[in-house]
């Protein structure tokens, strides 16, 4: 199959390029605008209770308005509020409340929000719609900061935003201009390491040129699949988007071009030279990006729907790239032939590689130290891992100097912790009737009695009757670990228990969002990650036509992630001295360290095999396999660890959490794993690799007969959906 597809892209490459411009441009100009949400109650299934509550808030309190910030004032020497400083933040508030600000339903303060210990007053600032993260509130938030401050500027007193919509502003300003930070540094990075490796502008430029029409056709296709579905892609898509495509294309081009280079060597014509190089190694592309591609799928099962949408986006973005890479890229360069290593000769020399051919030599003379060597060090960072605490506090991982995050502190030193966003518990009267005002006071008072809660306001009654609600202040700031533990535990329980015969007790808002989003990811680990392995494990034996290696392959994947996110742990939680680490990065690593990484030990495997059909002794294979594959793998992984390394300057903690993790992960497959476990492992296994199939026949041919071949070729199209 890729012998043919290499023979038709290489004889016929105009006709390939025009047919891909063709479909770039039909993408571009007939797909619709990607949607996006920041929503994360949209994203969970209905039998989560925050769901729930938001379905009854919806037909009990219809036009109820929703909280978005919280204004925070206070004296500049930190005493109590005069009776003319309150007067003072009646008037900045009135005032503000006057200029009517885009998507702002009210701004209201008064005597109930001074602070107990006289120092802290507060003013409440409600959205007209029932999201809170949307543009135009994020702009009237800017606004009201720099007018309240001039209104403060003759005053003793000053002032400063918290909340929701605040939190976010200040999140996504000291985030900057990430996207681009992280675009840039890719660009320049394939750029460099390309130029330096093959000495010529135009194989430095090209790629970088070919993933970039990927990308657009990719993002066309994934707005069509979303409309069409009525998916909805998570705002974080985009940036995960860029470092998929230029990561795994650059993979997948970088396999290509080492072994179209290596058939130049032996003097075969450059068309020629490719096609060959499509066969030898489109194998390993297919089945490399079918790893990734199922691992992506797996995501389907998650009960987020942030995770649901965001797999099929990466896996068509992936399999876009794969189909790029063995027609465009085939095409592109048979077309130009040697000129594309212009003006560099060096491609007619067999490189030293003195690295390579020195690692080589030790992989395939000391297999059982290497092995024990490697997998030691895997180990020892696995270790690191049990003292993993998930933090969904993103507010934590501010920088402290931020206005929102000062602010958060001040109304703490005032009031609980909570009183930024409340914690809503509903009662409903299951037949739809009035329930009683003494039996809703006496709901009031158990759930005021539980450990942890604050402050529980008088119940505020639906038109009918039927539903009651209570704002519930705690004494834990919304999102740390406290708040989440009393919200999805005690309260809970008190509420449901407490519930007057005939109804129901709810527990909604945002800690209680928290809450289930919690439960949502610790069940999609037991569920999305054994079935990502599995389907792994399917392609690794297609592959390689061996029910035995696939096994060693998965251990030493999955020993990976865990020496990732064990090294992550001790930098951070044990060195820094952080609470926490964000709760999505095992996802994160599960996504770019397990899939894509994945691509590095199929790549080490598939020549393992190749040279061990050719009728090689097992360490005379690994000898070969290794001092070939060694530079492509760490070309590959320089590239895709150093984009993610960029995010270890942004300001945001959890942005450094995840830039290390995924940088020091895939230099860990790449240098440790692909390059030393692996093929230690499969050298000490020799022919028993390969089984139930000898990787070498008796007469030093290969050992597969043609119709596993076939099979091959027919499984690997099924499962990418040609």
């Amino acid at each position: 199959m890729f012998r043919g597809i290499g023979r038709l892209v290489t004889r016929r490459p105009w006709l390939t390029i025009a047919a891909w411009i063709v479909a770039t441009l039909a993408t571009v100009m007939l797909a619709p605008k990607l949607p996006s949400t920041t929503d994360q109650a949209e994203f969970l299934p209905s039998h989560y209770e925050t769901v729930q509550v938001m379905q009854v808030e919806e037909r009990a309190f219809p036009r109820e308005e929703q909280p978005a910030a919280t204004i925070v004032f206070k004296r500049t020497d930190g005493g109590k509020l005069s009776a003319e400083d309150q007067a003072a933040v009646t008037k900045v508030a009135t005032g503000l409340a006057d200029k009517g600000y885009k998507e702002i339903q009210g701004i209201r303060t008064g005597p109930e929000m001074l602070s107990p210990n006289g120092q802290i007053m507060l003013a409440s600032v409600t959205a007209a719609t029932k999201n809170v993260f949307t543009e135009g509130i994020f702009e009237s938030v800017k606004e009201m900061r720099v007018d309240a401050k001039a209104q403060l500027a003759d005053t003793p007193l000053t002032m400063g935003m918290t909340g929701q919509a605040a939190s976010a502003v200040d999140s996504m300003e000291s985030a900057g201009d990430t996207d681009a930070m992280i675009m840039m540094a890719t660009l320049a990075l394939i750029i460099v390491l390309l130029l330096i490796i093959f000495r010529s502008p135009l194989i430095a430029l090209l790629p970088v040129l070919i993933i970039t029409l990927v990308f657009a056709v990719a993002t066309g296709l994934i707005a069509t699949a979303s409309k069409i579905g009525g998916l909805k892609a998570d705002s974080s898509v985009s940036s995960i988007l860029i470092v998929v495509l230029f990561g795994v294309g650059t993979d997948y081009i970088l396999f290509l071009l080492f072994r179209y280079r290596e058939q130049l060597r032996t003097g075969v014509p450059p068309r020629q030279a490719m096609a060959q190089a499509v066969e030898r190694v489109g194998e390993t592309i297919a089945s490399a990006a079918g790893a990734v591609i199922v691992a992506f799928l797996a995501l389907l099962l998650s009960s987020m729907g942030m995770l649901r949408t965001m797999g099929p986006a990466l896996a068509i973005s992936v399999g876009v790239t794969l189909i790029a890479s063995l027609t465009l890229v085939p095409a592109v360069f048979a077309l130009l032939g040697t000129k594309a290593f212009w003006p560099s000769k060096a491609w007619r020399r067999e490189p030293k590689n003195a690295l390579s051919h020195r690692t080589a030599k030790l992989v395939s003379a000391r297999p059982g130290l290497v092995a024990a060597a490697s997998g030691g060090v895997l180990v020892a960072l696995t270790l690191g891992l049990f003292g993993f605490t998930a933090e969904y506090d993103a507010n934590n991982s501010l920088p402290k100097h931020l206005e929102s995050v000062k602010a958060q502190e001040d109304l703490a030193r005032g009031f609980a912790a909570g009183s930024t966003e409340p914690t809503l518990v509903y009662v409903e009267n299951e037949d739809g009737k009035a329930i009683p005002e003494a039996v809703l006071s006496e709901f009031g008072k158990q759930v005021g009695g539980v450990r942890g809660v604050g402050q529980v306001s008088p119940a505020r009654v639906s038109p009918d009757g039927s539903v009651a609600q209570f704002s519930v202040v705690l004494e834990y700031k919304p999102a740390e670990d406290k708040a989440l533990a009393l919200v999805d535990g005690p309260l809970r329980d008190t509420v449901h228990e407490a519930a007057p015969d005939g109804t129901r007790g709810l527990v909604g808002g945002s800690t209680a969002l928290l809450a289930d989003i919690r439960d949502a990811v610790n069940r999609d680990y037991s569920v999305v990650f054994p079935a990502a392995g599995i389907a792994i494990m399917i392609i690794l034996g297609l592959l390689l036509r061996s029910v035995v290696a696939p096994w060693y392959l998965m251990a030493a994947v999955g020993l990976g992630f865990s020496a990732t996110l064990g090294a992550t742990v001790v930098l951070f939680q044990k060195v820094q001295g952080e609470n926490g680490l964000l709760f999505m990065l095992p996802v994160m690593v599960y996504l770019f360290v397990v899939a894509i990484g994945t691509d590095y030990n199929i790549l080490m495997v598939a020549r393992l095999r190749e040279e061990a059909a050719r009728g090689r002794t097992p360490k005379e294979a690994t000898r070969l396999a290794v001092a070939h594959s060694m530079p492509t793998i760490a070309t590959a992984g320089i590239i895709l660890a150093g984009t993610f390394g960029v995010l270890l300057l942004a300001q945001n903690s959890m942005l450094q959490q995840m830039g290390f993790a995924v940088s020091f992960g895939i230099l860990l497959t790449a240098f440790v794993m692909a390059v030393l476990l692996v093929p230690a492992l499969t050298t000490l296994l020799g022919h028993r690799a390969w089984l139930p199939v000898r990787a070498a026949t008796e007469d030093g041919g290969a050992g597969s007969a043609p119709l596993t071949g076939e099979l091959l070729g027919i499984a690997t199209a099924v499962v990418l959906g040609w």
